[in-house]
């Protein structure tokens, strides 16, 4: 073998060879990919489920990327990273899956931009400066892509950060969502079912255009009904979810029975409450107002399955700016200045589960601690809690415009870490346990809903604030104009939750209400496989500035000396060499 090498490259068609040898390595590298994924955090691994979807694909699926064109450094990493993972999808089932980047400004018929159409869908574009050759130009991104699926098409946002500063963080996060973002989006795609999900009525629960947001975002995703507890029976097993938002009117014994045998036959359960009477509008007409407790029915129950809302108010120094009368001008006028209220807290999720990962802050108003309760068999979860510098009130408490007019004293916001929601997961045992008349057992029995007291592993998310998931009204076109509906959680008077002030100047931070709501949902009644993606962490690596700086030139001179160094050390050994086997 070694004289048959030896015979081959010793001859003039040694090269035809190596050629036919390339050319066959090259045709086996274009049809079998193999990568081998050494990243810590599995960046460039697929998890079970996504692999298990994209096996299971009866029908082509197009994915169009808006991440083409002159961006920032930032939004073209995003744009590699979802290259990158886009590829993965592609290898898992190269038959069914095809990708392409687009720019925004390409026109899909005659003078109609793919940007615009985009915005039809519900793309929020990001305006951007961006610096050319020839000079700076303002720049519209969409960070967004569409998945095209039997006729169908669904928009994937890809980036939830801010739309005034970008950072490096945000950007991160994005990167990390990615499978998320693509695969829970095609699930509810390929999906032949939504599941159901139904909004109580009947104990004071908001019905009006205060809902509507709510109401939008899940009619998307989900079979979306109103039931009314207090008229219904039972509440049907088919309704794989139930939201309770806000109710204003005491629930009685027998529907609270109707919730616990819920419950009990699995039924997942999430809660926006308020315990106290707290509004804004009560402030319109006189300076002061008392908070007081609606008294609704609803703490035995809570109490029996592991939490319980308190009676009092979450006082926070992270909190949204509302417009206050500071005094008047020289014409009697009086002056508005945007003053932080701490009665509006500001939540910033503490990524300690799929359910608050990555998300940005959360609004709120006049939000309720909730306490865990030491219940066997059951285990909770912080989903929000307060800043570093919070405090709380009990009642009844007095709520004062002229709070306001000094500033509040921080010694008295020391309290850290305030839950305000909660979920709770495990097996749950009845509040009526033991209690159920024999008439009552008998009419479950006829509706064919036999009296169980205790649960299989179940859910329940508990959130202290009604207002979480509810919308404002404003006058678009000024005073007079008809009040449209805003998104759940943004600041009527700004359009936005937070005000943050940088050397650059102000920016505002956009809220993530709807997106907590979807979560929840997401978690209780989604495939627990698909929502887990959300758990994927990409670390950001940063060098250290002060070492950079330190060793600048022993780095440079490693990077970019010593390779040619040891390149012309080589052939200088190489001929000697050489000179020595042929000296003779």
């Amino acid at each position: 073998m070694k004289n048959l090498v030896n015979k081959l490259f010793a001859s003039r068609y040694w090269w035809v060879l190596l050629l036919v040898m390339l050319m066959a390595i090259n045709f086996l590298a274009s049809v079998f990919h193999s990568r081998a994924d050494l990243t810590k955090e599995k960046r460039y691994t697929l998890s079970k489920a996504t692999n298990e979807l994209l096996n299971n694909l009866d029908d082509k699926v197009q994915i169009d990327v808006f991440l083409k064109g002159d961006f920032p450094s930032g939004f073209q990493k995003l744009a590699n990273s979802a290259s990158d993972f886009l590829q993965l999808m592609k290898d898992r089932n190269s038959s069914k899956i095809s990708y392409r980047f687009i720019s925004p400004k390409e026109e899909i018929v005659s003078g109609v931009k793919y940007g615009d159409s985009l915005v039809s869908l519900g793309a929020s574009p990001i305006n951007l400066t961006v610096q050319l050759k020839e000079g700076q130009q303002q720049n519209y991104i969409f960070p967004a892509a569409l998945i095209h699926y039997k006729g169908q098409q669904q928009l994937v946002n890809l980036y939830g950060g801010s739309n005034r500063i970008i950072s490096q963080n945000e950007i991160n996060e994005a990167e990390a969502l990615l499978e998320y973002q693509f695969v829970s989006v095609l699930n509810k795609m390929i999906s032949d079912k939504k599941p159901s999900v139904a909004y109580t009525i009947g104990n004071g629960q908001p019905q009006d255009a205060r809902t509507y947001d709510l109401q939008q975002t899940l009619q998307q995703d989900y079979r979306f009904y109103l039931f009314n507890i207090n008229t219904q029976p039972v509440i049907p097993d088919d309704l794989n979810a139930l939201i309770i938002v806000k109710p204003s009117l005491q629930f009685s014994e027998e529907e609270k029975l109707k919730l616990d045998q819920y419950i009990m036959r699995g039924g997942k359960l999430i809660c926006f409450i308020d315990n106290l009477f707290a509004e804004p509008d009560s402030l319109a007409f006189k300076p002061e107002t008392v908070a007081y407790d609606r008294n609704l029915n609803l703490t035995d129950m809570f109490f029996r399955y592991g939490a319980r809302i308190n009676t009092d108010l979450v006082m926070d120094l992270q909190c949204e700016a509302i417009p206050f009368v500071v005094g008047r001008n020289n014409s009697g006028q009086p002056q508005q200045e945007f003053l932080h209220w701490n009665y509006y807290p500001l939540f910033q999720p503490g990524n300690n589960h799929p359910v608050n990962r990555n998300l940005g802050l959360i609004g709120s108003r006049f939000v309720n601690s909730v306490d865990t309760i030491n219940v066997p068999g059951i285990s909770k979860t912080i989903l929000l809690s307060s800043s570093p510098s919070s405090r709380t009130i009990s009642t009844p408490a007095l709520i004062s415009l002229n709070e306001n007019r000094n500033a509040p004293e921080d010694d008295k916001f020391k309290k850290a870490n305030i839950p305000v929601a909660m979920l709770l997961e495990g097996k749950f045992t009845s509040l009526f346990r033991n209690r159920v008349s024999k008439a009552t057992m008998d009419s479950l029995a006829a509706n064919k809903t036999p009296f169980l007291p205790s649960s299989q592993d179940n859910k329940i998310i508990i959130v202290a604030d009604g207002d979480i998931v509810l919308n404002d009204l404003v006058s678009m076109d000024g005073p007079g104009s008809p009040p449209v509906p805003i998104p759940m959680g943004w600041n009527k008077f700004t359009y936005f939750a937070y005000e943050q002030q940088n050397e650059n100047g102000k920016y505002f931070i956009p809220v993530a209400n709807r997106q907590f709501l979807q979560n929840c949902l997401e978690y209780l009644v989604a495939n627990p496989a698909i929502i887990e993606t959300r758990n994927k962490n990409i670390v950001l690596r940063l060098l250290d500035s002060t070492k950079v700086k330190e060793q600048k030139a022993t780095w440079q001179f490693i990077n970019i000396a010593l390779p040619v160094l040891l390149v012309i050390l080589f052939g200088f050994i190489y001929q000697q060499i050489r000179k020595r086997r042929y000296a003779a």
